[in-house]
């Protein structure tokens, strides 16, 4: 089943720019992927078709022309359902939201469309991007593209299971406690969680919280830069986003897009299989070993270390729970049977806490921080396992125990995502080969503060070094047997809350 919707982004950019295809002929490849490949996994789940072919036709006609093109200039990009899209409709997984049809793109989905790339779809999410299980009663649950019977991890998850089953070029995600990395790693494919700032947000209920960020996830390095290169960008209305007046320095693609290679024989590694304290099951960490032990003779030093992250369960707890009820406290009061599982835990949790509570959060935030400056002064990047466990059913609302002992909480098996989401810093899910289960394993590559470039390289890098080897290269799921696979509308608990 190979087919042009498997091309890279960056192959296809030439082959546009070059005539060799048309952008119409790009999007009926993906319409075609995901006719004969969706009904098995579920993650496409609104299409334009009707206004994508309008814009595919725009874009030819302007390529015809010899206009100057943007950077995605003609390529077909899926939406997460999270992200408001311009006349289509955008449910964010809520019932309260099962007919919204916004009127404006939010910026990140505006950058993109500016950028030239052809918005077609949305791909799922658990409701309000609340859980690692990518599942809500408006749109059913997704499944792994390597089985769908498991998880494709969230929030980010159906996004990541649309490309790695070739629906689509690229894909936006965003990222709280690791909803880009995570379903990345469960896809075989790559998510990157920008600087804080870097994609400038007008969204963010807390405009000086750097815990949720949109990003590019793509299925291979290169992608995910052009990407990123497309999304980064400055706005007054951010304040993580602040620059000196008329120097958007963020908004400079050169700076992301190609990678600069990096010499890895002068690397400095620190690698971490839990960072001190996420639950990270022993299987997991026995896959990490045999990477680092791979890529360990490629650079100049590579040690076991990690910075000091204690009480980030505590801080990143409160502080998410802050967020929630900042952003459904109202529904919960007015109308709570709208509501998962997931929000109302979080509400519920938020409610609780005190002000003295919220004061010891921020305050281990800010000592993380600056344990992470520390740590970096003596390693390039620092890498993990990019999530704590093998994939498991997707009708097990999330893992309530690792190797038999009890998870704190639904996003307490988050716990190695969640550690770099709280200091801020750059990290990006690669695909390196399967886990002792056959299904795909994510090595986490943290970069220092504002280090995005230096990820980007880094994993680009390593991407080269580990392509001629078959067990550390992107794993590729079955088209074939997902062809004919049962609809998973089929499964029991399809459309059940989280």
């Amino acid at each position: 089943m190979s087919e042009l919707c498997e091309q890279t982004a960056v192959e296809l950019r030439r082959l546009l720019a070059e005539r060799a295809i048309s952008p119409v002929e790009l999007l009926d490849a993906c319409l075609s992927r995901i006719s004969v490949i969706n009904p098995a996994v579920n993650t496409v789940v609104t299409l334009d078709e009707a206004g994508a072919r309008a814009a595919a036709k725009a874009a030819q006609a302007a390529i015809l022309r010899g206009d100057e093109c943007g950077a995605l200039h003609g390529l077909p990009v899926l939406i997460k359902d999270t992200q408001e899209t311009a006349g289509l409709r955008t449910t964010f997984g809520s019932p309260l939201f099962a007919n919204h049809v916004p009127g404006a793109d939010q910026a990140s989905v505006a950058r993109l469309r500016a950028a030239g790339a052809i918005i077609f779809g949305k791909t799922n999410t658990p409701e309000w991007a609340a859980g690692g299980n990518t599942r809500n009663p408006v749109h059913g649950a997704t499944g792994n593209a390597f089985d769908p019977a498991r998880s494709a991890a969230g929030s980010s998850g159906g996004s990541a299971v649309a490309l790695a089953c070739g629906m689509a070029t690229l894909a936006s995600g965003s990222d709280t406690g690791g909803s880009l990395r995570n379903p990345a790693a469960y896809a075989g494919i790559v998510g990157m969680r920008p600087s804080s700032g870097l994609v400038a947000s007008e969204r963010r209920a807390f405009g000086w919280s750097n815990l949720s960020t949109d990003g590019p996830m793509a299925r291979n390095v290169a992608d995910t830069a052009l990407m990123l290169s497309a999304m980064a960008s400055d706005d007054a209305r951010d304040p993580l986003a602040y620059t000196l007046p008329d120097e958007p320095l963020r908004a400079r693609p050169e700076r992301w897009s190609p990678p600069r290679p990096v010499d890895l024989r002068k690397l400095r590694v620190a690698f971490t299989e839990d960072f001190g304290f996420a639950p990270t099951e022993r299987a997991i960490r026995r896959v990490f070993r045999d990477r680092v032990a791979k890529l360990a003779p490629l650079v100049a030093e590579c040690r076991e270390a990690a910075p000091d992250c204690a009480g980030a369960d505590d801080a990143f707890a409160v502080l998410r729970a802050a967020l929630f009820m900042a952003m459904h406290g109202k529904n919960y009061r007015e109308r709570p049977e709208m509501l998962g599982p997931n929000v109302r835990a979080n509400v519920e949790e938020g409610l609780r806490y005190t002000l003295e509570d919220y004061t010891r959060a921020a305050t281990t935030q800010t000592r993380i921080y600056r344990a992470y400056q520390t740590f970096f002064e003596s390693c390039d990047v620092l890498i993990s396992p990019a999530i704590t466990l093998s994939p498991r059913p997707w009708s097990e609302p999330y893992p309530a125990e690792i190797d038999g002992v009890p998870t704190q909480s639904y996003f307490h098996w988050l716990a190695l995502a969640y550690a770099v989401t709280l200091p801020g810093h750059p990290a990006l899910s690669l695909p390196v080969g399967v886990d002792e289960a056959g299904l795909p394993f994510g090595l986490q590559i943290v970069g220092p503060r504002g280090g995005d470039a230096i990820v980007l390289g880094v994993a680009a890098s390593l991407e080269a070094a580990f392509a001629g080897d078959p067990g550390l290269r992107r794993p590729v799921p079955d088209l074939a047997r997902l062809a004919v696979a049962p609809p998973l509308s089929s499964s029991a608990g399809f459309r059940a809350w989280e």
